[in-house]
């Protein structure tokens, strides 16, 4: 019996191991893109040289090679405090940022701006960097200055960050502070602005808008829209995450929504699981009144990591996209560097390869996997050059 239990053993042994290698190919084959990571912002407009491994952080190139990320997004994001003056002058600070590191690294990173031109870097074994700009503000209510972020690189604009601009309501001002709005959606600059990106062939991304500005957007963009880090509501109340009628109006657009890895996205239980280590670890010591945010960033780095998710509760997420918008919609956005918790098995890009294997386990077939890691995302692309 002992001897059949070792060979039992063995052979599960020797499957995992398989398992991994045959996950590890599809990973090196697959044409990977991620479509959001915040490390210019966490990194690089800071002074760290994201050439070389950092200590800190998610994200450096090393670390982009390692998790067979192809094809990256870097975001350009700043803050409310940021507007008229300064927001548009930040955004391209943050661009610069970007050029330096390709100006160091010509060998291993290259801008992108279109479909071809990242096939070919790709193929050269390059990573392929692409600009998106996380915020409606930076923009400052120009349209020339829309123009000039295109120009230089940007391929999406996040309409919205949490906080409203003049010509669009956010998803946190439409839930949170609906009072304080004069009106939700859209105005007239707004569609203006839509117009214009459509003809630009920039994608409009909709993570971070409330639902009216998402389905204002859906009756007149005329090219399918992106959602470059949002997970499924149904799963996680939050206001960040989509719900069924805007997933499925997604697909009906033809566009694509990237699963983000932030673990208060993915689990109905973080925000409580915060509040109870506090109470337990922090509050006798600390008795002002703080947000729940505040309150995560006050815990032990051993209370931080009881809180990290099981990676099965992204491929829930993954797999309810799936069922609700089909495989052509669903795609990456990890989020890195601009998130504070990441499920376990998830610790930075390094561990992408994590991902794959987690979909191999589900069933999903290699040319599934294909598409969710990269292809819908680059069919997307395309969609804005025609």
């Amino acid at each position: 019996m002992m001897k059949k239990n070792l060979l039992f053993v063995a052979a599960l042994f020797w499957g995992f191991q398989l398992f991994g290698q045959e996950a590890l190919r599809i990973h090196t084959d697959a044409l990977v893109i991620d479509t959001h990571n915040d490390v210019l912002y966490q990194s690089v407009m800071r002074g760290k040289d994201i050439g070389k491994r950092i200590n800190t952080g998610h994200t450096d190139l090393p670390r982009i090679r390692e998790g067979g990320i192809d094809v990256q997004v870097f975001a350009v994001w700043c803050n409310e405090k940021y507007g008229k003056g300064t927001a548009f002058a930040y955004a391209n600070k943050q661009i610069d940022g970007l050029m330096n590191v390709i100006q160091d690294y010509p060998s291993e990173v290259a801008l992108v701006t279109d479909t071809e031109s990242l096939q070919r870097t790709v193929s050269q074994g390059k990573i392929a960097a692409i600009i998106g700009v996380e915020g409606g503000h930076m923009i400052e209510g120009r349209m020339d200055y829309l123009d000039s972020l295109f120009a230089r690189g940007a391929r999406y604009l996040t309409l919205t960050w949490n906080n409203s601009v003049d010509w669009a309501t956010s998803a946190t001002d439409e839930t949170r502070h609906s009072k304080k709005l004069k009106s939700k959606g859209l105005n007239d600059f707004g569609r203006q602005v839509i117009h214009r990106m459509n003809e630009l062939g920039m994608m409009i991304d909709l993570s971070h808008v409330g639902r009216q500005t998402f389905f204002d957007v859906m009756e007149i963009t005329n090219k399918p829209v992106l959602v470059s880090h949002s997970n499924a509501y149904a799963l996680m109340a939050h206001p960040r995450n989509l719900q069924d009628d805007q997933i499925k109006a997604v697909a009906e657009n033809d566009g694509v929504i990237c699963l983000n890895f932030y673990s208060g996205f993915l689990d109905p239980m973080h925000y409580t699981k915060i509040n109870r280590l506090y109470a337990k670890q922090v509050t006798a010591q600390d008795t002002v009144r703080r947000s729940t945010d505040s309150k995560f960033d006050r815990l032990s780095a051993a209370a931080k990591e009881q809180l990290r998710p099981p990676l099965s509760l992204l491929l829930d997420h993954i797999d309810y996209m799936v069922q609700l918008a089909g495989i052509d919609h669903v795609g990456i956005g990890s989020d890195f560097d601009g998130i504070s918790s990441t499920p376990k098995g998830l610790d930075d890009c390094g561990d992408f390869p994590h991902l794959t294997e987690g979909l191999l386990q589900r069933g999903y077939s290699e040319a599934d996997i294909r598409k969710i890691l990269g292809e819908n995302v680059l069919r997307l692309m395309k969609a804005q050059e025609e």
